[in-house]
């Protein structure tokens, strides 16, 4: 009778040749490093839309290139091949030694040049010809304004982001996803959808759909010539809530005191008097003669024998009314003497400034619209308006 097989400790093999079967760890440790999602780390791995992205960045042999994000360098190699130089700012310093493995030993090497760091923390962006990027999603919104705000922009930035994210990019006046980030970019740059990339295109895949989205800013001449701090100050307070009208928007009492602080700086720089002082229950409703608002008056061309005549009519009315009404009237009367003052007594200048938004709301018309309805040009139209009124946002 043959002997039973023993089982060796420790898992050891029986035999010269018997295999052991892989573990799940030891499949694990197979891969050259782990993802980090908190840096966004989605490698692109479908090679057709590495090539669409690039394509669509139209670059020319003397182009210098950013990248930001290059990961393990698929978009990168494609961008070598056709541009001058790139240059890749990348967080993670695995990767950016992965991307310079990548071209190691090759005539791109050359032409290959990796900043570690945050590219949001920069002092500046490096200057470029054009921008790519798959954009880690929690850096899209500040990477298009760092972009933007560059004394020289790139020609032509080619993004990949999170697909609602580019929705709102390219939304227009009434669409649902319209905001504050679609009249800046627009009004900056114009914005065009190239394609959807699916999430099983990324190795690890992403919980979100994904777009790319073409921009080209505006250069030269052609470039709006108003302070982006002031533009954004005004589409701040309009988008707070854009499906309420602008009038409600200009009513909050924290907008309308930013706005008396502004006015005030306004003032001091033009060497124009204002009046701090407290008003009292009886001059809260009317505005001082010296402060430059126009305000609407009472109509008093009446004639004297119509009041008369009216004073009259009352008169016979209070000798009609019962007792019980006359006292009635008496304590309401009284009630009304009596009130308390308010707790947070305004200021005149404060009722000037108020005086102006609401002035400034009516004369543009705009008070009564929404935001999401608004254009570029209703929104410049309000701004110039409130500067006129020597109110700024910035």
């Amino acid at each position: 009778m043959p002997k039973a097989t023993k089982q060796k400790r420790g898992g050891a093999s029986s035999g010269p040749y018997d295999r052991k079967a892989p573990s799940k760890s030891s499949s694990a440790n197979t891969n050259i490093f782990r993802f980090d999602k908190d840096f966004g780390q989605h490698i692109l791995k479908n090679p057709g839309i590495s090539d669409a992205i690039v394509d669509k960045a139209f670059l020319k042999p003397t182009d210098v290139v950013v990248e930001v994000g290059p990961g393990t360098g698929n978009i990168t190699v494609r961008a070598l091949e056709k541009a001058k130089k790139v240059i890749a700012i990348e967080l993670d310093p695995r990767m950016g030694a992965e991307v310079t493995k990548r071209v190691q030993g090759t005539p791109l090497a050359k032409k290959l040049d990796v900043i570690l760091g945050d590219v949001i923390k920069m002092p500046e962006m490096p200057p470029c010809d054009a921008l790519i990027s798959n954009t880690p999603y929690q850096i899209s919104s500040p990477l298009i304004f760092k972009m933007l705000a560059m004394p020289n922009p790139p020609r032509v930035a080619v993004l990949m982001f999170q697909r609602e994210f580019a929705k709102r990019l390219v939304a227009r006046p009434g669409d649902a996803l319209y905001s504050r980030l679609s009249v800046n970019v627009n009004f900056w740059a114009t914005c065009k959808h190239i394609m959807k990339v699916g999430k099983q295109n990324f190795k690890p895949p992403p919980k979100v759909e994904s777009d790319v989205v073409r921009i080209e800013p505006l250069i030269g001449s052609a470039r709006p010539n108003v302070a982006f701090e002031e533009f954004d100050g005004l589409l701040r307070i309009a988008f707070n809530r854009k499906n309420k009208t602008l009038r409600a928007a200009f009513s909050i009492k924290e907008v309308l005191a930013m706005c008396e602080r502004n006015y005030k700086v306004y003032c001091s720089l033009h060497n124009i008097p204002i009046d701090e002082s407290i008003t009292t229950s009886t001059t809260a409703a009317t505005t001082s003669d010296d402060m430059d608002v126009d305000m609407d008056d009472d109509d008093d061309t009446a004639p004297a024998d119509a009041d008369a005549d009216q004073d009259e009519d009352e008169e016979d009315d209070e000798d009609d009314m019962p007792t019980f009404f006359k006292e009635l009237q008496d304590a309401e009367a009284a009630k009304e003497t009596a009130k308390t003052p308010s707790r947070n007594p305004k200021s005149k200048i404060a009722l000037v400034v108020k005086a102006k938004v609401e002035k400034v709301l009516t004369g543009t018309g705009l008070g009564e619209k929404r935001a999401r309805q608004c254009d570029q040009n209703d929104f410049l139209k309000l701004l110039l308006a409130f500067h006129e009124e020597g109110i700024h946002f910035s």
